[in-house]
């Protein structure tokens, strides 16, 4: 069974959304700047993680079916749960056995925002409001989480306008939240792990 979620699915079809399939490319080349980097141990996950993201959203940009759909949340979980461990770990220096419980702590909170904001972007409020926390916590790197959450929250708008716009922009606006996603995922990415290397240095 498809599911028709977006403005440029027009009918069934693996090429049904062209532009919300090959935008997710995006992601991949993040991953792939990403994998430049001499990353710590802790971090090459990072960009494998953020190429996930993208080929499980193209799955379900192209195949449309629960399946997919689920694996495209999914990853997207995935990367903002392993991250808020990493940034414990790399920014505020807690060990890695405390470190975890970042991510429990996370689920806890999004699910309180969830019950409050039921409708509209409610789902992906929490990754937003987690920016604007980590950004303070994130030192000198604050303007990388600040720009981070700008890119984010211009993406979540456009997100939450593509069915209201439908109507008059017949592609949608879906795509472009794949692009901007994939700028915010590498900019927090790309901070982290400067950090991490002049950690290593000094």
């Amino acid at each position: 069974m498809s599911v028709d979620a977006y403005c440029e699915r027009l009918g069934p079809g693996i090429w049904a959304e062209p532009l919300n399939a090959i935008t997710n490319l995006a992601f991949l080349i993040g991953a792939l700047l990403l994998l430049r980097k001499q990353a710590p141990p802790s971090l090459k996950a990072l960009p494998i993680l953020l190429a996930l993201v993208g080929l499980a959203s193209l799955s379900f940009h192209t195949l449309a079916t629960p399946l997919t759909g689920a694996l495209d949340s999914a990853f997207i979980a995935v990367f903002v749960l392993y991250y808020v461990v990493v940034f414990a770990h790399h920014y505020r220096q807690i060990r890695w056995s405390l470190a975890w419980i970042a991510a429990p702590v996370f689920i806890a909170f999004a699910i309180a925002v969830g019950l409050l904001v039921r409708v509209g972007p409610g789902i992906y409020l929490p990754a937003l409001i987690a920016l604007l926390i980590l950004a303070p916590l994130a030192g000198e790197d604050w303007k990388w989480f600040a720009g981070a959450a700008g890119v984010f929250a211009i993406s979540l708008t456009l997100r939450t306008l593509d069915d209201p716009l439908c109507g008059q922009i017949t592609i949608g606006t879906h795509f472009l939240w794949h692009i901007l996603n994939a700028v915010t995922l590498w900019l927090v990415s790309e901070a982290i792990i400067r950090r991490a290397r002049a950690a290593s240095r000094s």
